[in-house]
């Protein structure tokens, strides 16, 4: 039972750092299934993360934080937008452009205003988003299994972890039940019958780069406001490359996309427990060792069990209206 309890902890921890993943791989979901490739999620992550922490601390609300973080990374996806779509510039161009500026610039205005070499003060409690207790958590404390179940897994996570897990249905019944889904899948895979039909590429294009910057904002926010009190640079340590890697495993399926970066927070979670433990005939594993162990994984899985991927087939390309 002991066992069984740490395993549970693990996997708890494992949902909380695999919550920022989930929102960034559904954000490039719905971007890359109009045709529009956004390896920019990355940049979009640290500016959301950023702004957030901004807004919290000069308005002392969270609530406040997640609008400005999400507001932001919008703007920064209709640059992207408007590269792609209207200016038909090479899209991981424009999305390498995102990461480097965002990287350098989020730093630099922090440093600006808090002269804390980019990182920004703690943010109180009170603008934070904090962990929710559910009903019957304490009632169902001594029942086995059950109740270590709902107190660590259920129960004691943020509105950002229930929203995170929500959209996942959300967008699967978004793109596949609805006619706005459709015509976006349509999009992605043959944008000239879409406009032949009388529907507008552009706008369905902007309308999904447009939910990408929410969601991927509510990712960056999430990082600042929920997972930790402030802003560091580079505090996305890589999470927008993952999410990208957990979507093309996924092959641009939403559960797919769930499961993956539920895996990949586990094995996170799995690598911070093994950090200075005894390991049979191993010994103490190096701290960099277990640290890359995420990566690794990511690498062989990818390389190893995913097999044929199959992008949408106007993923990348810009449309050109024939007249």
């Amino acid at each position: 039972m002991e066992m069984f309890d740490t395993f549970i902890q693990i996997f708890g921890s494992g949902i909380r750092l695999g919550v920022p993943l989930i929102l960034a791989c559904l954000a490039g979901l719905w971007s890359e299934r109009s045709g529009v490739v956004d390896i920019g999620l990355e940049g979009k992550m640290l500016s959301g993360a950023f702004a957030g922490a901004a807004f919290a601390l000069f308005t002392g609300s969270a609530w406040l934080g997640l609008l400005g973080g999400v507001a932001v990374t919008v703007v920064v996806s209709l640059v992207h937008g408007y590269a792609s779509i209207d200016q038909r510039a090479n899209q991981i161009v424009s999305g390498t452009a995102i990461n480097m500026v965002a990287d350098g610039l989020t730093a630099l205005i922090g440093n600006a205003i808090w002269s804390q070499g980019g990182r920004t003060p703690e943010v109180p409690e009170t603008a934070l988003f904090n962990a929710i207790e559910l009903p019957f958590v304490d009632d169902l404390e001594g029942v086995p299994i059950l109740g270590s179940i709902y107190r660590h897994l259920i129960s004691g996570h943020d509105i950002l972890t229930y929203v995170a897990f929500a959209m996942a249905p959300i967008t699967y019944w978004a793109l596949y039940s609805t006619r706005f889904g459709l015509r976006l899948r349509a999009v992605g895979e043959n944008p000239a019958a879409v406009d032949t039909a009388g529907i507008s590429v552009r706008g369905l294009r902007y309308s999904a780069v447009i939910i990408c910057g929410v969601l991927v904002g509510l990712s960056g926010v999430y990082l600042s406001l929920a997972q930790a009190a402030y802003f560091q640079p580079h505090m996305s340590a890589g999470k927008g490359f993952i999410a990208l890697a957990a979507l093309v495993f996924a092959k641009w399926r939403p559960w797919p996309a769930l499961a993956t970066c539920l895996l990949f927070g586990f094995l996170d979670a799995l690598a911070t427990r093994l950090q200075g433990v005894e390991l049979p005939l191993i010994g103490a594993v190096p701290v960099q060792a277990i640290q890359a162990l995420p990566y690794i994984l990511t690498v062989v899985l990818l390389a190893g069990f995913i097999g044929k991927a199959i992008p949408p087939k106007a993923s990348g390309v810009p449309y050109v209206k024939e007249r």
